[in-house]
């Protein structure tokens, strides 16, 4: 098994920057994407970032390109997503989350955290 524990949420003004970690412990040998995704109240949860093990591979979500910054230091099995220009729209919980390839879907993720509030005001 693999546990992610995702920190550093919290309450920012709109046009301020977080950095969320997300820490990997257990079997991660399985593990060679990590991603971030994001549920607001009401809504579906959505794809954020995605980062390869050797980090040579990124994606983003349109809504966060330019402004978001996803990566990762294997040594410590640790991810990062920089979060830059915080919009009151980027309110949500933010879950971390592992899989065995590069992957945009969620149910493509087999390891889940338990999520951290990201809360923008404007």
């Amino acid at each position: 098994q693999v546990q992610l524990v995702e920190s550093g949420g919290g309450l920012v003004q709109a046009g301020g920057s977080l950095r969320l970690s997300c820490a990997a412990s257990g079997r991660t040998s399985g593990v060679y994407a990590m991603g971030w995704f994001r549920q607001a109240p009401g809504k579906e949860r959505e794809f954020v970032a995605f980062i390869s093990w050797s980090g040579g591979s990124t994606w983003y979500a349109n809504s966060v390109k330019g402004r978001f910054t996803i990566s990762r230091d294997n040594a410590k099995n640790t991810v990062y997503l920089q979060m830059n220009s915080l919009k009151p729209e980027d309110t949500a919980v933010y879950y971390c989350a592992g899989a065995g390839t590069n992957a945009v879907t969620a149910t493509r993720y087999d390891y889940w955290g338990q999520g951290t509030q990201v809360t923008v005001s404007s």
